[in-house]
């Protein structure tokens, strides 16, 4: 069988004969399928060898598979070990034959088995793994579901179970499992699990927002809770006080980690899991939706020697995704780099991270002290929150190490006025601080379904624009607009079939080097083609809603941000103990852009949309206005 696909593969060009003889030889090694050697190191696409394979057998092919038209007669027919381990799904049936999804048109031993098993004819059709596992995860979940919602009336909620003895052990298992499953698939970054009087309710936090995706009977709690605890290895018999764990999970054919934390409420206990997905934050600098001159800015702070570099903004701003992706742009073997977190989120290659526990003593400035001997380049302090910690990361910045950390400010120029009132003096800040960079998380648009529209007069004063002089502000936002740097998570599709490149901040110039924004020419990027149109008003773009983005309009999200740089004209601010007033007001005739005017160079560059912008920079526009 191996060879006959082999040679399908080769009369095809889907495959080169030494790649196809290491493939055979790894799988004579391992004992396995060739089609599984090739799957797994992603030799040949398998949609492409799925439909060659089709089409030598004679087989039909399947583009998609409708999960709500599969029929709960076969559901219950074939056990769903069988139909994952095979990769098939019985998903049609009428009066001549059952039909069949299969994942391997060669392998004719899964279909014998359903022949015997439904004592029917089979009718068999090709599809991806992908395509049928997808459906198997939803067609049996679906009769799960059904099953714990059902309960007698009037049943009362235990207290406690003991796990070991509950009858519904196996589909709580799967329940709870597949609530990982779908989280990430549908790129969730939070579980909540929440009792209500009559139901358990699970919503998912996607690009920021809570989703509401599956229900159960409150009668189900108590195995729920108990398998999540058992396996963030919890005490399942503590209900009164709240607990925190870590799950550590394959799912998808990923890693992932998975940070548990449970509370006691009035109607049960509350559990929310966090999802830390490598793939989601291990991103470059080029990836989180900077303009130019801004990641020119920020790159060249990183790169110096000594300072402290500052990142601001509320919880769930991606303050810590903004330092992962500098630290990881200066992560080199000839730097030693520290980090003291709260906690770990992501271990990090050849960087030395510490989780801080307040409880025995190990804080952020104990940490801080003890990295001092380590003789370290670059430290991490996950957050400065009191006087103690900023002298101390004020004293490692002055002898020779750079530093980055967070606070929590609305804006950049906060910073300064919240490390004051720490007891900071002012001539410790201007001489240690390179910057402050505030930041905020808006939902970036599908690019497969967003819709263009002209932009009103209304929609341009929200975004803070000024009316009197709106030509010449658009013309520099568009200028601004056409400087947004597309990394690998932002950029559309490959236009003209033509081989999409990624983007590496090298490609923009010298660490050091400060670059102009550009003037709009022909030789503008397909994706701000927009920017060259005509007309009084600005294009806009809108959510509509679309399978690519589950019908929300948004797929992922990117930046905003507002950068302020500690020049001279600022750090004599700061020596003259200016307010955070004074200090804006300096650093914006400096060039700095507020988070509302960064956002509408998002919106006209057509990442994300107006209300999205005005949602995430309503708390720092209302602060302004005091």
């Amino acid at each position: 069988m191996s060879s006959y696909l082999g040679q399908v593969l080769l009369e095809r060009d889907l495959l080169d004969e030494e790649v196809l003889q290491g493939a055979l030889e790894m799988a004579e090694e391992k004992g396995v399928e060739l089609l599984d050697v090739l799957l797994a190191t992603r030799a040949v696409e398998e949609e492409a060898l799925l439909r060659a394979l089709a089409e030598e057998t004679g087989m039909p092919f399947l583009e998609s598979i409708d999960a709500e038209a599969v029929p709960d007669e076969l559901v219950d027919l074939v056990p769903i070990n069988f139909a994952r381990q095979h990769h098939v799904l019985a998903y049609a049936m009428d009066e001549h034959a059952v039909y069949v999804a299969v994942a391997d048109p060669l392998d004719p031993f899964p279909l014998d088995d359903l022949r015997a098993l439904l004592g029917r004819p089979i009718e068999a059709r090709a599809a991806t793994r992908e395509a049928i596992d997808d459906v198997i995860n939803t067609v049996y979940q679906r009769k799960e579901e059904a099953s714990l919602q059902e309960a007698k009336d009037g049943e009362e909620v235990e207290e406690l179970q003991d796990i070991i003895d509950q009858t519904d052990e196996a589909p709580v298992i799967r329940w709870v499992n597949d609530l990982f499953y779908r989280a990430v698939k549908d790129r969730a970054s939070d579980i909540h699990i929440e009792p209500t009087d009559d139901k358990v309710v699970v919503r998912f936090r996607i690009d920021g927002r809570l989703v509401l995706r599956k229900e159960a009977h409150k009668g189900n709690l108590s195995s729920i809770v108990a398998r999540v605890k058992i396996e963030a290895g919890l005490n399942i018999a503590e209900k009164r006080l709240p607990q925190d764990g870590r799950i550590t999970k394959k799912i998808a054919g990923k890693v992932v980690d998975v940070r548990v934390s449970t509370i006691p409420t009035a109607k049960g206990e509350r559990i929310v899991m966090r999802i830390l997905d490598k793939a989601n934050i291990m991103l470059d600098l080029v990836d989180l939706g900077f303009a130019r001159r801004e990641l020119d800015l920020l790159n060249h702070m990183i790169h110096r020697p000594n300072g402290i570099l500052l990142v601001t903004g509320p919880t769930g701003s991606g303050k810590t995704t903004t330092l992962y992706a500098s630290l990881n742009r200066i992560n080199t073997p000839d730097k030693n780099i520290l980090t003291a977190e709260d906690p770990v989120e992501y271990e990090l290659q050849g960087i030395g991270q510490l989780h801080v526990q307040p409880k025995i003593g190990l804080t952020f400035a104990s940490a801080l002290r003890a990295f001092l001997r380590q003789d370290p380049d670059v430290i991490m302090v996950g957050e400065i929150r009191d006087h103690e910690t900023a002298e101390i990361a004020i004293h490692a910045s002055l002898t020779g190490h750079l530093v980055l950390s967070t606070l929590h400010t609305n804006d950049a120029p906060g910073a300064i006025t919240r490390m004051t009132e720490m007891g900071v003096q002012p001539f410790q800040i201007s001489s240690s601080v390179l910057g402050v960079l505030a930041q905020r998380l808006v939902r970036r648009l599908c690019l497969h379904c967003r819709q263009p529209y002209r932009a009103s007069e209304q929609q341009l004063i929200e975004l803070g624009l000024d009316m009197s002089r709106v030509d010449e502000t658009l013309a520099e936002l568009r200028r601004v607009a056409a400087t947004t740097v597309m990394g690998r998570s932002s950029h559309p599709p490959a236009m003209n079939d033509e081989e999409e490149t990624e983007l590496d901040l090298e490609d923009l110039g010298e660490p050091t080097a400060i670059h102009e924004v550009h003037t709009i020419g022909e030789d503008l990027p397909p994706e701000f083609a927009h920017l060259q149109a005509e007309g009084d008003m600005p294009i806009f773009y809108k959510p509509v809603g679309c399978d690519e983005c589950g019908q929300t309009g948004y797929r992922g999200r990117m930046g905003i941000f507002e950068l302020m740089i500690i020049d001279q004209p600022v750090r004599k601010a700061i020596l003259a103990n200016s307010d955070s007033k004074t200090i804006q007001q300096i650093a914006r005739e400096r060039g700095m852009r507020s988070l509302r005017e960064d956002g509408a160079r998002q919106v006209i560059a057509g990442v994300t949309s107006v209300e999205d912008v005005l949602a995430a920079t309503q708390a720092t526009e209302m602060e302004a206005a005091e």
